[in-house]
Order: C-alpha cells, then structure tokens, then sequence
C-alpha cells in the first residue's frame, strides 16, 4: 500500500486559500457599503433595475460573508474525527451561494413581469448616476476577487455575485439611457430579465459543480480511462481495479486503486512511477494498493470478485 501526496502543493493551497480570504474580505465592506446607497437611489428612482441590484448587492453581502467563514473554517486541521479537515465546507458555501443566484433571478424574473403588465414612472437621471456608481464598486469588485475564483469554487461564487452585480449595472445604466433618450419605460424591467438570465445560467453551472464534487464524481478535466491507461502502461502493472479519483475541496484531486503487480520486488518502482504519472494528471493525494497476481487469480478460482478491468495484453 502506498499514500502520498505532495506537501508543496498543500503549502499553495494553503496560501491561495489565505489570499481569497483577504480579498472576500475587502470585497465584503466595498458591496455592504454600496448596497445601502443604491437601495435609497433606487427607492427614490422607482427603479426596478437598480432595486433588484440592490437586492442581489444584499445576497452579495451574505454569500461573501458565508464564504469568508467557509474560508474562515477550511483552515482548521484536521481532527481524529473529522480526517479531513474542513475542507469541504467551501464547497458548502459555494452550493449555497449557487442556489440562492438561483433564486434570486427567479424573483428579478417574476417582479420584471409585474412591472411588464403595470408600467410605472422611473426618474432615469437618478438611476444612470447609481448605476454607474454601481459599476465602478463592482469593476473593482471583480478584479479583486478574479485571479483567487480561479483556484476556489468558494470564491468562485462570491465572484459570481459580483459578475452579477457587474452585469446588472451595466443593464441599469443601458435602461436609464433608454428612458432618458426615448421615455421607453418596459426598458427597465427587460433589461432585468435579460441580466437575470446570465445570473441564472453561471449560478447553475456553480450549483452542478458543487453538486458533483459532494458526489465525488470524476473531476472535469480529468479522463478515467487515460488516468487507468497510465497505470497500466507501466512495466509490471497487469491490471487496475476499484480506480477511483475524485476532488476533495477545489484543486485538491485524490485518487485511490488496486495495481496488479506480477513481480512485487519492483513494487517500490511501480509505487514510485504511479505517483509520476498521477502529477501529469494534477493527482496530488494517491493511494494505491499493490495486489500480487497469484493471489488475485487464486480468488478467482475460488469464485471471489476482484473487481477485474482490462488486463494488459502480451
């Protein structure tokens, strides 16, 4: 039996995650700080765009706030318990950050069609001077927030709301220009619909990659059969059964399997060479048990089950 992994990349993980924690947290008090000032612009404009803007800045605060504490946690180690650590609760948060974009265009949606059917006054100049402050706080939002979104599905949600907030500035901004050059006012709740789009479409896609790493299912990016072909090609190695690879937290893949070995005085190199080859995969975290051919096809004289997959051919 063998189990590795490689310390560096623990320390840069470590690193990365300290660094998206002071980034959330900046982003934080810049979107708490915003909020309140575009909740009264859009009170005052009637603006149905830069309140829904406002609703979502106010989840924003909530799932920044959520994901600093995953963040917060993921740090503590590893108990007799708990053998992982804290790891997974990033991708707690970022499941629920994902569903609640989900819900929150669902409503963006609903109160566009109210709007649709009774039509109401909006003070465009009001509006066009909050939402441009809107998107200035959200374009410094993101930039903080982009490099680290890359490493974490955790940041990656809160980089989500942002990108929605982004967007629905942006929509702000482009139906009070309507109204101000044409009075057109079913611009304001179209345009919503239109940025509730977007926000639906990226939180879902955060919600089915949470869904899949609680379910350990193969990371994406990563071919099973390439990972099983690896091992196979490896001189001694007759077989792989029970192969599995899964991610543990974002950017943290494991992998665990039986290796049939023929000679196991070359076990050590074998072990060794599985290791290798995982890194091309960006495995870090391997467990491979060393089964001695003998004693797999004894089992199977006796009728047991030993998880066969394709040997290698002579």
């Amino acid at each position: 039996m063998m189990h590795v992994h490689a310390h560096d990349d623990h320390h840069t993980r470590r690193v990365r995650r300290d660094v998206g924690r002071r980034r959330l947290a900046w982003v934080l008090v810049l979107t708490a700080s915003f909020m309140f000032v575009e909740l009264v612009g859009g009170w005052l404009a009637n603006s149905l765009a830069l309140m829904a803007d406002a609703g979502h800045m106010l989840s924003d605060v909530a799932a920044h706030a959520i994901s600093l504490f995953a963040l917060t946690i993921a740090r503590r180690p590893a108990t007799p318990d708990k053998t992982y650590g804290y790891m997974r609760i990033e991708i707690l948060a970022a499941l629920v950050n994902g569903a609640a974009l989900c819900v929150i265009a669902l409503a963006i949606f609903w109160q566009a069609w109210q709007r649709l059917a009774r039509p109401e006054p909006v003070e465009g100049g009001l509006m066009l001077v909050v939402a441009a402050g809107g998107l200035a706080v959200n374009v410094i939002a993101a930039f903080v927030l982009h490099r680290s979104a890359a490493h974490s599905l955790n940041v990656r949600g809160a980089y989500l709301h942002v990108l929605g907030d982004l967007l629905g500035s942006v929509g702000a901004i482009a139906a009070a220009l309507i109204i101000l050059g044409t009075g057109w006012l079913p611009a304001d709740p179209l345009i919503s619909c239109a940025v509730a789009g977007l926000i639906l479409i990226a939180s879902w896609r955060l919600v089915r990659e949470s869904v899949d790493v609680l379910l350990e299912a193969v990371p994406r990016g990563v071919d099973l059969a390439a990972v099983r072909a690896a091992i196979v090609a490896i001189p001694g190695v007759e077989g792989v059964h029970d192969l599995h690879v899964w991610t543990l937290t974002s950017g943290f893949l494991a992998m665990s399997g039986h290796a049939r070995v023929s000679d196991l005085g070359r076990q050590r190199e074998i072990l060794d060479q599985i290791h290798q080859r995982m890194h091309a995969f960006h495995i870090d975290h391997v467990t491979v048990q060393i089964d001695p051919v003998a004693i797999v096809r004894i089992r199977e004289r006796e009728g047991g089950d030993a998880g066969e997959v394709p040997e290698k051919r002579h």
